[in-house]
C-alpha cells in the first residue's frame, strides 16, 4: 500500500447494535476491495475482523478491529466495532479517532436501544453519521418500517439515498436515487447489473431524487443559489452538498445492503469513497491545553495510541492515529504521559491480524506498530518540536462487579500482572485491591465482559481463576449523641501504662454548629472548644475532632494519640467492621499519670471510649445507592419496573423517547449484583442501562439486623 496524503484519507467507524451484521459486512468490504480473495463467516470462525480465539469461541465481536482498503484513489481506514454494550469501549475509542460513523441497522429490528446509545456517542463526539439498513434478505426485514423509525427518531435530516424494491429472501434489487439507476444482483451478489429505473418506480425515485438535491443544497449557499437558478444539481455538486451536510450533521443519508450475500456492498464503498469527508476537511483536535492540533503533515510529529492488544508470537501491538506530522520507521519519540523514549521499529497498515509494512504514515492516518516498551492506551508520543498531549476519550462507568481470585494462592501475583496487561487493552476494566473489603474487585460493563476476561485468562494464560460475590462497602454512622469514658491501666513492674479519656460523640452534618452543653443521665456537660480538626475521610464523609480539655486534665501532646485511637476504630466500625463516617468527637476530660502516661495508653483509651460511645449513639449501617437509568423498548416497561422494585429500587421518573422508554431509579448496590444478566433476560438483550454512585443511605431495619447477624457469625468463625 502506498503512502497516502492527508486529503486522501478517510477514517470510518462501523457501529451499530449487536446482531446488525457489522462483521459480515466488513468481510464483504474486504472482499470487494481485493484485500481478501474469499469471504469468511462468523459461523465458521474465519472472518478477518473477529480473529481472537475468544471471539471464535463465543461467536461475537469482543474487540474493535482496524482494516484499511484502497478505493478509487483514496485510503479508507475502517474500525469494525463490537455491538454489545459490554464491549462499548471499542466503539467509543473508534468514534474518537475516526471522522465518520457508518451506523449499521438490522433490517428486521430497526432502531434498537443499541442504535440509540451508539447515536448518542456520535453526538458527544460530533461525528457525521450514515445509516446502512442491512440484512434486507432476512424473512422479517421491513425497510419501510426501519426508515419510518429512523425519521421518527432523527427527523428530516434522515435522507434516502437508496431503497429496495422488495425485502426478504427475494431481495436482489435496489434503486439508487443519487445515481438514478436500478442495481440488480445475481444470487451470488458481487458486481451488480446497473439498469434504468423501471417506469413503475420512476415517479417515486424522482421525488426522492429531488428531496436529496434539496437536502444537499441546504448545506452550501453556492449550491443553494445554483439549485434556485437551475432547479437541479449535477451528481458532483450533490456529492459536495452531501459531504458538507455530513460535516455539520445536517444530513443523515440512508443506504441499504445485504452484507451476507455481498449485495450493494460495492456501491456502499463507492458512496463512502466519494462522499465521506477526508481527514483534511474535519475540525482539528484539541490537546489537553485546549490548543488546536491540525492534521498537517509538515508539522512536528505527534501520535495518539487508541488501542493496545497482546497477540500470540508478536507481543504488544499498539494502534495509533497520526495527529500531526509524519511517523516513520526508525523515529525516536517521547512518551508525553510517561516520560519514556520509544523507537518506532516498524510501521504497519492492517486488516485484522494481517499486517503490511509501510515506511511512513502521514497526519490523519491510522496504523500499528509493535513492541513499544512503555506505552499504554491513551498515551501520546511526540517527535521534536512539540509537547502535545491528548485525553479526549471518556469511557463509561462500570456496571458489573465481581471479586476475583486465583484458584491457587501462589498465582495471585501472576494474576494481577495479567489483569494489568488486559486493562491496558480495555480501559473499561477496572481493578481495585480493596483494603476495606479484603478482596480484589474487578468491575466492567456487564456479565459477558467479565466472562470473556475469565475465558482469556484461563485459556490463553492457562491460569485458573474464580469469581466471587463482591462484598458491599457499607458504612457505619450514628443517629444521636452519646458519652463514654475509658481508663487504660497496666502495671507490670517499672513504668506502667495509664490514660483516661472522657468523650462525647454525635452525628455530624456539614456546617452544623456545636452545642455549648450536652445532657446525659440528668448530668449537664459544658463544652468549650479549644481546637477543632475537620478530617475528610478517604472513604467519604468526615471526622470532626474537638479538643475541649480544660485545666490541663490531659496534656496536649497526648491529643494526637487519642485521635489516632479514634481513627483506628473509624477504620473498623464497631457494628460490622465497615468504615465509619460523619461523626463529631469531643474530648472534654480525662486523667493522666506523671510517670505512666504515654501515647500508647491514650491511643487505647481513646479507641475504647469511642467504641463504647459509638455503640450507645444509635449506630446505623449505611449502604451505597446508585442512580440507575434504563433504556428499553416500551413493551418491556412493566416487567423491568417490577424487577427493579423487587431490588428495593425507588423509581424516580420515566420518559418516552419515540418508541423507547427511559426509566430512572435509585437502587442499592447490593441489589445490582446480577442486574445486567436479568435485564438482558427480561428484554431479550434489547435494553441497556447505566449506573452511577449517588449517595450513602440508611439500610432498612430488617437488612441491618441481617448484616449484624452475618458479621457476628463471621467473627465467631474467625
Amino acid at each position: 500500500m502506498k503512502v497516502y496524503q492527508t486529503n486522501e484519507i478517510k477514517n470510518i467507524a462501523i457501529i451499530g447494535s449487536s446482531g446488525a451484521g457489522k462483521t459480515t459486512l466488513a468481510e464483504a468490504m474486504l472482499f470487494e476491495s481485493g484485500v481478501i480473495k474469499r469471504r469468511g463467516s462468523v459461523e465458521n470462525g474465519n472472518t478477518v475482523t473477529d480473529y481472537f480465539p475468544v471471539e471464535k469461541e463465543y461467536g461475537y465481536s469482543v474487540f474493535s478491529t482496524i482494516f484499511s482498503v484502497e478505493w478509487n484513489g483514496k485510503k479508507l481506514n475502517f474500525i469494525d466495532c463490537p455491538g454489545s454494550d459490554d464491549f462499548v469501549s471499542g466503539a467509543i475509542s473508534a468514534l474518537n479517532v475516526t471522522d465518520t460513523a457508518l451506523m449499521v441497522v438490522n433490517g428486521q429490528y430497526g432502531v434498537e436501544v443499541g442504535t440509540i446509545n451508539m447515536f448518542r456517542n456520535t453526538e458527544s463526539t460530533g461525528k457525521p453519521v450514515i445509516f446502512l439498513v442491512n440484512q434486507l434478505d432476512k424473512e422479517h426485514a421491513d425497510y419501510d418500517n426501519v426508515l419510518n423509525q429512523l425519521k421518527e427518531q432523527y427527523g428530516n435530516k434522515v435522507v434516502q439515498i437508496q431503497y429496495p424494491l422488495q425485502t426478504g429472501p427475494n431481495f436482489h434489487q435496489m434503486i439508487d436515487v443519487l445515481k438514478m439507476k436500478l442495481y440488480q444482483w445475481k444470487p451470488e451478489g458481487g458486481v451488480p447489473e446497473i439498469l434504468d429505473i423501471p417506469a413503475a418506480e420512476l415517479d417515486k425515485a424522482t421525488e426522492l431524487h429531488n428531496t436529496l438535491i434539496e437536502s444537499a443544497a441546504e448545506n452550501d449557499e453556492t449550491l443553494m443559489e445554483k439549485f434556485f437558478d437551475q432547479g437541479t444539481l449535477t451528481e458532483d455538486e450533490m456529492r459536495e452538498g452531501i459531504r458538507k451536510g455530513l460535516l455539520v450533521r445536517g444530513m443523515f443519508p440512508v443506504l441499504c445492503a445485504c452484507g451476507n450475500k455481498d449485495m450493494a456492498v460495492r456501491r456502499l464503498m463507492e458512496f463512502l469513497g466519494n462522499n465521506v469527508p477526508t481527514v483534511a476537511e474535519m475540525p482539528p483536535y484539541k490537546n489537553t491545553e485546549g490548543k488546536d492540533v491540525i492534521a498537517d503533515a509538515t508539522a512536528p510529529a505527534s501520535m495518539f495510541i487508541f488501542k493496545t492488544t497482546v497477540e500470540p508470537h508478536i507481543g504488544r501491538v499498539s494502534y495509533f492515529k497520526v495527529m500531526s506530522g509524519k511517523i516513520k520507521s526508525g523515529d525516536d519519540l517521547l512518551n508525553e504521559d510517561r516520560g519514556s523514549k520509544e523507537r518506532i521499529s516498524q510501521l504497519f497498515v492492517v486488516a485484522g491480524q494481517n499486517r503490511t509494512e509501510i515506511p511512513e504514515l502521514l497526519a490523519g492516518d491510522i496504523g500499528a506498530t509493535v513492541k513499544l516498551k512503555d506505552v499504554n492506551t491513551g498515551n501520546t508520543l511526540n517527535g521534536k518540536g512539540t509537547d502535545n498531549k491528548f485525553d479526549f476519550i471518556k469511557y463509561p462507568n462500570s456496571k458489573y462487579r465481581r471479586a476475583i481470585k486465583s484458584v491457587n494462592e501462589a498465582d495471585s501475583e501472576k494474576m494481577m500482572e495479567i489483569l494489568a496487561r488486559m486493562r491496558s487493552e480495555d480501559p473499561t476494566w477496572v481493578v481495585e485491591q480493596s483494603k476495606e473489603l479484603k478482596q480484589i474487585i474487578l468491575s466492567g460493563q456487564g456479565e459477558f465482559h467479565l466472562k470473556t476476561l475469565k475465558w482469556r485468562i484461563e485459556n490463553n494464560d492457562k491460569l485458573p481463576i474464580e469469581f466471587l460475590e463482591p462484598k458491599i462497602p457499607y458504612r457505619e454512622t450514628i443517629t444521636k449523641s452519646a458519652r463514654a469514658d475509658y481508663r487504660h491501666k497496666k502495671q507490670s513492674g517499672g513504668a506502667g501504662q495509664f490514660g483516661e479519656v472522657h468523650l462525647i460523640v454525635e452525628p455530624y452534618q456539614e456546617g452544623m454548629p456545636m452545642p455549648e452543653t450536652y445532657k446525659f443521665g440528668g448530668q449537664e456537660f459544658k463544652i468549650q472548644a479549644r481546637d477543632t480538626q475537620e478530617i475528610p475521610l478517604e472513604w467519604g464523609g468526615k471526622l470532626v475532632f474537638v479538643n475541649s480539655i480544660v485545666g490541663g486534665a490531659i496534656d496536649a501532646r497526648f491529643l494526637p494519640a487519642i485521635l489516632k485511637g479514634v481513627m483506628g476504630r473509624m477504620e473498623q466500625g464497631p457494628l460490622t467492621g465497615s468504615y465509619a463516617r460523619d461523626v463529631r468527637v469531643i474530648v472534654y476530660d480525662g486523667k493522666m499519670h506523671p510517670v505512666d502516661s504515654n501515647e500508647i495508653s491514650f491511643m487505647l483509651a481513646g479507641r475504647n471510649a469511642f467504641s463504647e460511645a459509638f455503640r450507645n449513639a444509635g449506630p446505623k449501617i449505611l449502604e451505597p445507592i446508585y442512580d440507575v437509568e434504563v433504556a428499553l423498548p416500551s413493551e418491556y416497561m412493566g416487567d423491568v419496573m417490577g424487577d427493579l422494585q423487587g431490588r428495593r429500587a425507588m423509581i424516580m421518573g420515566m420518559s418516552s423517547e419515540k418508541g423507547y422508554e427511559k426509566l430512572m431509579a435509585k437502587v442499592p448496590l447490593k441489589e445490582m449484583s446480577n442486574y445486567s444478566t436479568s435485564l438482558s433476560s427480561i428484554t431479550g438483550g434489547r435494553a441497556s442501562f447505566t449506573m452511577k454512585f449517588a449517595a450513602y443511605e440508611l439500610v432498612p431495619a430488617d437488612v441491618q439486623d441481617k448484616l449484624l447477624k452475618e458479621y457476628e457469625a463471621q467473627s465467631e468463625g474467625d
